[in-house]
């Protein structure tokens, strides 16, 4: 995990980190410069330390995300937002390494990005103000909204087949869904456990359930990855 705050800026005063962020990624671009209008000439002059692969090196924000356009999957997350939950910036994140076609925040506009490292600049991120409004929105477009809980009547994540077009919805930590997010749900998944504690952490719980989406839908080996 890389330490880096925010767009490649690192807490002011602190050396070792300070140091690290110029080790990661690349320098200045050499002469001659690439005649692309993909490249941000502040980028090729300066050197491109954000956290993007290295096909994206140097491009500007607005055409990685063109680009990620053409590849998006037809997944969608949903977050419950009505506490401020630290998870859903890490959530973000996971769904920016998924290519996910969008990011939908219900409850408050105003969501914890801290975890999120901008990720969500690269994303399409949708913001609904009540659970009614994410169910017609998903309704519309025929999507079915896949709750993630381990609530009675959840099935077992691991064994059950998740639609390709989907929407995975997942609660805020402690609480989990809300009554009301559960009805607008076609039905519920949980992970699978063992241990002593009721639920694990919600960033976690989101990041197992989009692999176990992707090992069903995309066409890579993700176990190889």
């Amino acid at each position: 995990m890389s330490p880096l705050y925010g767009d490649g800026a690192v807490p002011p005063g602190d050396a070792p980190y300070e140091e690290y962020a110029q080790s990661v990624g690349v320098g200045p671009h050499p002469l001659p410069w690439p005649d692309d209008e993909r490249y941000d000439p502040e980028l090729l002059a300066s050197g491109d330390r954000r956290n993007v692969l290295d096909g994206y090196r140097y491009w500007t924000v607005d055409a990685i995300v063109a680009d990620l356009d053409t590849k998006r999957r037809p997944l969608h997350v949903a977050i419950q937002n009505w506490e401020h939950d630290f998870n859903i910036g890490s959530i973000v994140r996971t769904a920016n390494a998924f290519n996910v076609a969008g990011v939908h925040i219900l409850g408050r506009r105003r969501w914890n990005k801290r975890g999120a490292l901008v990720t969500d600049r690269y994303l399409h991120v949708y913001h609904h103000a009540s659970v009614a409004n994410m169910a017609a929105w998903f309704a519309e477009r025929d999507i079915p909204v896949v709750g993630v809980d381990n609530l009675p009547g959840s099935k077992p994540l691991e064994t059950t087949k998740l639609p390709e077009r989907a929407c995975l919805l997942f609660g805020s930590e402690g609480p989990g869904l809300t009554d009301e997010a559960v009805a607008a749900c076609s039905y519920l998944v949980a992970i699978g456990q063992d241990g002593s504690t009721r639920s694990i952490n919600a960033g976690a719980a989101a990041a197992i359930a989009m692999y176990a989406w992707g090992l069903q839908w995309i066409r890579t080996d993700l176990s190889s990855v």
